[in-house]
């Protein structure tokens, strides 16, 4: 799991100035599926896995699934080389490697599985940390352009809360969402409200990565703590009410408006006076074509890292919170196939929010898209305080245990 995320954030932050590299006629629009094809490949993998998995050894999916992804990742690595078509290679490539991370699925079905209900929340909360551990390593393995630097399946006697069940992912639905959009527009973003080149973006932006990282394993060693004293449930709503502060720091105000690109870049005597002695001058800043750059005002620095602080904090929480209850609410037996729709309804939200921000994003700008998410987060915590009362474990439900 661990090499999984690192591997994911090697690439997830110079995804943007990789694809503008290889094909210039790739734009802001483009990199929302680029990013979304990833979790689509994960989305149709994962159930398919989490059924291999309870009909057959949990080690010959894992085989199949890192195989793919071995080959996935040195496709996406030479996607550069064709003469044309390179962005949709680099699509290929990405689908490819969200496919063989579809194993997510049965490696989660194993830990349910093989802990008890004690050991659950633990169990889930230290995989989320190996999770973490891998996006502290992942930007910290970058390089330069030179390359230095299953009786029946998920049977069950006694009836499962189908209500929970569905709550449940609609809940993790929302915020994979949410994380989806946080990862995609972080580096567009930057370099739009704070004139970043594309080196800078990459830069600054896998330094945050690494703090998130960081912070992200000392909450799940909070979370452990604050689910065994307040409840797992507690947790997950507190988780999130910090997003939605995360988000809505993150929403323009002021009189300050971003630098904007000049418009007459285009001009070939222009280009010309700039690129002499083989550099040249990349332009920063808003992009002229995005109108909403002239009207919105900018985000400040200093509201960027307080919402990545936020949501640093906020979604780890919800993450690991997400995993306990479901695996709970599911009981005891084989978890593989509802494990594995869990993992396709975050891999449907990582397919849909790539998409969404980047458009909205593009067409009218943070204060929509990033409101709009607001108004997703308030729709999360209203469907989680209405089922409030059953999301709770197989055994409480049944009387087995007392919570």
């Amino acid at each position: 799991v661990s090499c999984f995320c690192s591997g994911f954030t090697i690439v997830i932050t110079s995804l943007w100035p990789y694809l503008q590299k290889i094909d210039g006629s790739a734009d802001a629009s483009f990199l929302g599926w680029m990013v979304a094809a990833y979790s689509l490949g994960q989305m149709v993998a994962s159930p398919l896995f989490g059924l291999w998995s309870n009909h057959r050894p949990r080690r010959e999916p894992l085989v199949c699934s890192i195989f793919i992804n071995l080959a996935a990742n040195i496709y996406y690595a030479y996607a550069c080389l064709p003469k044309t078509n390179n962005k949709y290679h680099m699509l290929m490539s990405r689908a490819f490697v969200g496919f063989g991370a579809g194993n997510v699925a049965v490696v989660r079905s194993y830990v349910a599985g093989a802990t008890s209900l004690n050991e659950r929340t633990g169990a889930m909360a230290n995989m989320s940390a190996c999770q973490a551990l891998g996006f502290i390593l992942g930007p910290e393995h970058r390089v330069n352009e030179d390359g230095k630097h299953i009786r029946s399946i998920n049977y069950i006697s006694e009836a499962i809360d189908q209500v929970a069940v569905v709550t449940s992912n609609v809940l993790f639905f929302i915020v994979m969402f949410i994380f989806a959009v946080f990862e995609t527009i972080a580096t567009p973003l930057s370099m739009d409200m704070f004139a970043w080149t594309r080196k800078e973006a990459v830069l600054y932006n896998g330094i945050i990565m690494v703090g998130i990282g960081f912070q992200s394993i000392l909450v799940f060693l909070l979370v452990k703590a604050a689910a065994t004293r307040f409840g797992d449930r507690p947790v997950l709503l507190a988780g999130f009410g910090i997003i939605f502060c995360g988000f809505i720091i993150l929403l323009p105000w002021g009189n300050h408006f971003p630098k904007i690109q000049w418009a007459d870049l285009k001009n070939n005597s222009l280009v010309s006076q700039m690129s002499e002695g083989n550099g040249t001058v990349e332009p920063t800043g808003c992009p002229y074509e995005q109108t909403w750059c002239q009207t919105t005002p900018a985000i400040y620095l200093a509201q960027y890292i307080s919402s990545d602080f936020l949501i640093g904090v906020g979604y780890p929480a919800c993450n690991v919170m997400s995993y306990t209850l479901y695996s709970k609410i599911l009981g005891p037996k084989p978890q593989g196939v509802y494990m594995g729709w869990l993992t396709a309804s975050g891999s449907g939200a990582r397919t849909l929010g790539p998409v969404f921000v980047s458009h909205v994003y593009t067409l009218l700008g943070p204060r929509w898209a990033f409101g709009l998410i607001c108004g997703m987060v308030v729709l999360g915590v209203i469907l989680l305080l209405s089922a409030y009362h059953r999301l709770i474990a197989f055994s409480v439900r049944h009387g087995r245990i007392v919570e």
